[in-house]
C-alpha cells in the first residue's frame, strides 16, 4: 500500500529538506519502501545520511507547497529522536526511518527503510474529496514537465469540481495555489 505523506531529510549543509513522499509500507507501518528520482534533493540527503523522517499530515496546503518548493514560511520542526533529522510539528504521526538497502540502477531508486522511531503529534483530520483533489493537483504540478498539456488541464478542471464542492478554506486556497503554479509553468514551457 502507498501513503502520501512528507518526508524531512538532511541536506550536507545541515538544511532541512522538505518534500512529499509516497512510499509503499507495510500494514504494521515498520518496513518503508522509498522510490525516489535520484536527481532529487531527496535521494541525494538518503544516500549521503542514511536517515528520514517520515510525516503522515493531512495539511494538503503544505504537501501543495512542498511539492512545487515553495514552502514558506518553513514549518516549526523539533529534532528527531533517533535519527540526525527533523519532525514537522505540523504532521499528525511521524516515522523516523534509518536506509538499510539503496539499489540505484533504475532513474526512480529503490530504498529500503527500517523505522526507528516513531510518535504522535495529533489526531488525523482525514480526507474529503477536496483534500484528495489537492493531493492529486500536486502530483500534476510535479509533472508539467512532462505530462502533456491538455491532460494537466483537463485533470485539474475534473479536480476543480471537488474542491468547489468539498473544500474549506485550506483546500480552496490549496488548489488555487497549484491551480496558478501549473498555468504559470505552462505559460513558460510554451514560451
Amino acid at each position: 500500500m502507498i501513503i502520501e505523506g512528507l518526508m524531512t531529510t538532511v541536506c550536507d549543509d545541515g538544511a532541512v529538506n522538505l518534500s512529499p513522499m509516497g512510499p509503499l509500507v507495510d500494514p504494521s507501518l515498520t518496513r518503508f519502501h522509498l522510490r525516489p528520482y535520484q536527481s532529487s534533493r531527496t535521494f541525494k540527503n538518503l544516500v549521503s545520511r542514511g536517515e528520514a523522517v517520515f510525516h503522515v499530515t493531512d495539511d494538503v496546503d503544505l504537501i501543495a507547497r512542498a511539492a512545487v518548493g515553495q514552502v514558506e514560511p518553513f514549518p516549526e520542526v523539533k529534532g528527531a529522536v533517533e535519527v540526525d533529522g527533523w519532525v514537522v510539528q505540523r504532521a499528525c504521526r511521524w516515522y523516523e526511518l534509518r536506509v538499510v538497502t539503496l539499489d540505484d540502477s533504475r532513474d526512480r531508486a529503490e530504498i529500503q527503510c527500517e523505522l526507528v522511531a516513531q510518535g504522535r503529534l495529533r489526531d488525523f483530520f482525514g480526507f474529503n474529496r477536496a483534500k484528495h483533489a489537492v493531493l492529486e493537483a500536486a502530483i500534476l504540478a510535479t509533472r508539467v514537465g512532462f505530462l502533456p498539456v491538455e491532460t494537466i488541464l483537463a485533470d485539474m478542471q475534473r479536480l476543480e469540481s471537488s474542491v468547489s464542492k468539498t473544500a474549506g478554506d485550506q483546500e480552496q486556497a490549496a488548489f488555487e495555489f497549484l491551480d496558478r503554479y501549473i498555468r504559470e509553468a505552462l505559460m513558460k514551457g510554451s514560451g
